[in-house]
């Protein structure tokens, strides 16, 4: 008997020790266990490139869009944008760059603060009338998509400030030339890009996916980026990668993390 109650007691005390040392594990052990893996992971966050020079922002605009209703830069503070030049007429591109992102436009339809703004580079003849048919034929949601018409050298002079080319050219397909990229633009105006792949520094080895170490040295924070820049309107990959940079870009508001500027 006085075996089993000697067990009994040592038991105790083997339960009472466990149960201390667990919670001095979970008072000490476990916050800095919980601290490296969430230091690691913001780490190991990447921001999207800045695109432009210091300071560089779309400058206030103001158009007309395919309700007739004025829009300008401030229906946009406080949300992420794609920009792009079209026009209704246009024989190549235009149809394919809508439909893209339109197909961007679905799957982030949950989220609150991610609008579209198309420019006609053609406004004598994309009226906000044509605007609005060239919308429903494009089967486009309008709620947060503004196709917008308005003096056709304030539409040519903010697609320099967008990085991207337009122009009427009468041997173009339509009549005119302008690019087939769209353009991502943050909630502060800038416009920001993913990057296509990393180089290294000191070696110049690339690599796909970002890492701080170089694969083929070992050295740490020597690769750097290369940026997109802006985002080919046409091609299907492209439009998937563009997607995760929007992600990517509503969660640095959400983030402490660097960003990377690069001149244009």
């Amino acid at each position: 008997m006085k075996v089993f109650i000697n067990l009994k007691k040592e038991f105790i005390r083997m339960i009472k020790t466990i149960k201390k040392w667990g919670l001095l594990f979970i008072l000490f052990v476990v916050p800095i266990i919980a601290f490296n893996f969430f230091n690691k992971a913001e780490n190991s966050f990447r921001k999207l490139a800045i695109i432009g020079p210091e300071g560089h922002v779309i400058p206030s605009f103001e158009f007309i869009n395919q309700n007739g209703d004025t829009v300008s830069n401030k229906d946009y503070q406080d949300d992420i944008y794609l920009a792009n030049f079209i026009f209704t007429t246009c024989p190549t591109i235009c149809p394919t760059m809508t439909i893209n992102m339109r197909y961007i436009q679905e799957k982030l339809k949950i989220y609150p603060h991610i609008k579209f703004l198309s420019h006609t580079v053609n406004p004598a003849y994309d009226t906000p009338e044509i605007l609005k048919e060239y919308a429903r034929r494009m089967r486009v949601k309008e709620d947060n998509f503004n196709f917008v018409t308005g003096e056709k050298n304030e539409i040519y002079d903010i697609a320099m400030s967008y990085f991207v080319n337009v122009a009427e050219d009468e041997l173009a397909p339509g009549g005119f030339l302008h690019s087939e990229y769209l353009v991502l633009v943050d909630k502060d105006g800038r416009i920001r890009s993913g990057f296509s792949n990393y180089i290294c520094s000191t070696c110049q080895t690339t690599s796909k996916k970002y890492t701080d170490t170089c694969p083929a040295t070992g050295e740490k924070n020597t690769m750097k980026g290369n940026p997109f820049g802006s985002y080919d309107g046409t091609q299907d990959f492209v439009i998937k990668d563009l997607i995760k940079d929007i992600k990517t870009l509503m969660a640095e508001y959400h983030e402490d993390a660097k960003v990377e500027r690069n001149e244009k």
